[in-house]
């Protein structure tokens, strides 16, 4: 499921490819994708001007000069395909839009969860979000501050948009393990020593993102699973202390951690 450096990663593409373009053509291919982009949806969206291309948690919000505003919540595995008008479709794609300069912008998604939605001017509102969590002014007092209000394991609470913006089982999985934190401990039992590491670690997981490199175009040659320190690596040692890496399942999601270095 794409998080935080993955829809980061999104934006930036499709913000390169079309700021400044207007759109000429906008389509729905999929009936769950044409539920929200309708085809009164798509022809708002051909004429005005695309202004910016910004990313709050894990939505993408596209702004218009006429002030509409086009919100994109990737799902489970939505993407951007960028092409020319005139290449082959992309697999599983789901809408099309083609900008005046003849650049295809392809919203693919395989299993057709992803959400397109147009607003009105001046319609649109963000969900209440937290902090992001590579922004300057997501220091350990106010993480303290959000877990504090909070009684139930740390996992699940890392995973709240509302308590942090963005992050997703993947990282809030490998942020526990390099903060050596148990994921089943009380959120608001954790201290503010052990708080200051996770903030740290949740900065550094996403920052060594490997989907996109976060920040640093960086090319890495490792396959991705190879990268987890701790994701989907149940039975494997863990890479600090040899301990097999156990899953357990919190609120419906999978979780993975070492019983040895993580308490």
């Amino acid at each position: 499921m794409p998080e935080l450096p993955e829809v980061e990663d999104a934006a930036r593409r499709l913000r390169a490819a079309i700021i400044g373009r207007t759109f000429v053509t906008a389509r729905a291919l999929h009936p769950s994708t044409a539920r929200a982009l309708t085809d009164v949806a798509c022809q708002q969206l051909i004429g005005p001007r695309v202004i910016s291309v910004d990313r709050r948690a894990k939505l993408q919000i596209v702004r218009f000069a006429d002030d509409r505003v086009l919100a994109v919540h990737l799902r489970m595995t939505g993407d951007w395909d960028i092409g020319r008008h005139d290449d082959p479709a992309p697999p599983y794609e789901r809408a099309r839009f083609t900008c005046d300069d003849g650049t295809r912008i392809s919203f693919v998604d395989s299993r057709a969860f992803g959400v397109l939605t147009v607003h009105d001017p001046g319609a649109f509102t963000l969900p209440v979000y937290g902090p992001e969590p590579l922004d300057a002014d997501f220091t350990a007092t106010v993480l303290l501050t959000a877990l504090q209000a909070q009684r139930g394991p740390i996992k699940p609470v890392l995973l709240d948009q509302r308590v942090i913006a963005g992050l997703g089982n993947i990282y809030a999985a490998e942020a526990l393990w390099e903060a050596r934190i148990r994921p089943d401990t009380a959120a608001n039992r954790i201290a503010l020593l052990r708080v200051t590491r996770l903030r740290d670690a949740i900065r550094l997981v996403l920052q060594q993102a490997p989907s996109m490199r976060y920040y640093e175009r960086v090319e890495r040659v490792e396959p991705v699973d190879e990268l987890w320190r701790v994701y989907d690596r149940e039975g494997q040692p863990c890479l600090r202390c040899t301990a097999p890496i156990v899953r357990i399942v919190q609120k419906g999601r999978s979780t993975f951690y070492c019983r040895r270095c993580q308490r």
